[in-house]
């Protein structure tokens, strides 16, 4: 093993990698933190545009959001692939 190839082993923040059988989870993981910063951060600026403390606003918004999301996610998985096969042709 080279140098280079213990690198491909880490993440960007330097710790290992996880196996391929966690990426049903992670995947998710990392779409409900995005979708909610991103869907939180609209819905607070359009209901209280930019006040003092609207970063503690938007965090406590996000953090509610993403409590709901991620199990949502894990628990629609499932159901989402099983419609998405019914719509799309396999190859």
């Amino acid at each position: 093993m080279t140098p280079n190839d213990s690198r491909l082993d880490r993440t960007f923040f330097g710790l290992p990698r996880l196996p391929a059988r966690f990426a049903g989870v992670v995947m998710p993981f990392l779409l409900s933190i995005l979708m909610t910063l991103i869907v939180s951060f609209i819905s607070t600026v359009r209901s209280v545009g930019f006040p003092d403390g609207f970063l503690h606003l938007w965090a406590g918004a996000w953090a509610l959001s993403w409590v709901v999301a991620f199990p949502t996610l894990l628990l629609m998985l499932p159901l989402v692939k099983k419609l998405t096969g019914m719509i799309v042709r396999g190859e």
